[in-house]
């Protein structure tokens, strides 16, 4: 069978199982990196923050999630998961091994991972607004609502979005590793059409190719929305 009869959307053809998969992995990275983007900016206020308590739990935070490697995370939010929701099904009387959804599962361990990342984006981000802007809006009498709306906030998006697009590439990679779960998303479905027809190369090579196409075009949609956030920042500077 030719490469092209081989990944072709006819019956036999691989084409759109592959294309599902890559769906499914673009979803995946999607819901990772809304989770991740919600724990991090917790993160981040607390390692902002004057409380101590509240710094080194985000520190603790940052230290596990980027010091365990990845798969491991995955392994203990799966199969921990799992086991912790049969013995809360115990409890109620049902019997046998409850699994967890593995997208669920995969979108909130990859997406924690992510957090620990974010969150150090988001502090620099905020770290590198002038200070001299939000003492000069203190001064003038503008709420704390107005300034987070009009100062902090468009800064931080503006500065943050370089790290946030190199977070996206790291939970793209990070999501092939869901497929232990028996996810059907690209890697997983590369691995089944190769060991369904021993062709692993082209396969691979196939997963590869897909892998890159998610990587430039996000790439692109990160660098439009830089140049548009940057462009949004320099009319309202002029203005001001």
């Amino acid at each position: 069978m030719s490469a092209f009869e081989m990944f072709g959307f006819g019956v036999d053809g691989w084409g759109g199982v592959m294309l599902l998969g890559a769906s499914m992995t673009v979803a995946l990275t999607l819901a990772a990196l809304a989770i991740g983007a919600v724990f991090g900016a917790l993160v981040a206020c607390a390692k902002l923050s004057r409380f101590r308590v509240a710094g080194f739990l985000g520190e603790c935070y940052t230290t596990v999630f980027r010091g365990v490697p990845e798969l491991l995370v995955i392994y203990l939010f799966y199969f921990g998961g799992s086991g912790f929701v049969s013995a809360v099904a115990h409890w109620f009387g049902s019997d046998g091994f409850v699994s967890v959804p593995p997208f669920a599962v995969g979108a909130f361990a990859v997406g924690m991972i992510s957090g620990s990342y974010q969150a150090e984006v988001y502090r620099a981000a905020v770290l590198a607004v002038a200070p001299g802007e939000l003492e000069a809006a203190c001064a003038i009498g503008m709420s704390r609502a107005t300034m987070l709306r009009r100062i902090l906030i468009p800064q931080v998006l503006r500065f943050a979005l370089p790290g946030i697009g190199n977070v996206w590439q790291m939970s793209l990679k990070d999501s092939a590793l869901i497929s232990v779960t028996g996810l059907a998303e690209l890697m997983r479905e590369s691995q089944v059409g190769a060991g369904s027809t021993h062709d692993y190369f082209q396969f691979f090579i196939a997963g590869g190719v897909l892998y890159l196409v998610i990587t430039g075009v996000s790439n692109r949609i990160f660098g439009r929305a830089e140049a548009v956030v940057g462009r949004s920042f320099k009319r309202n500077f002029a203005r001001n």
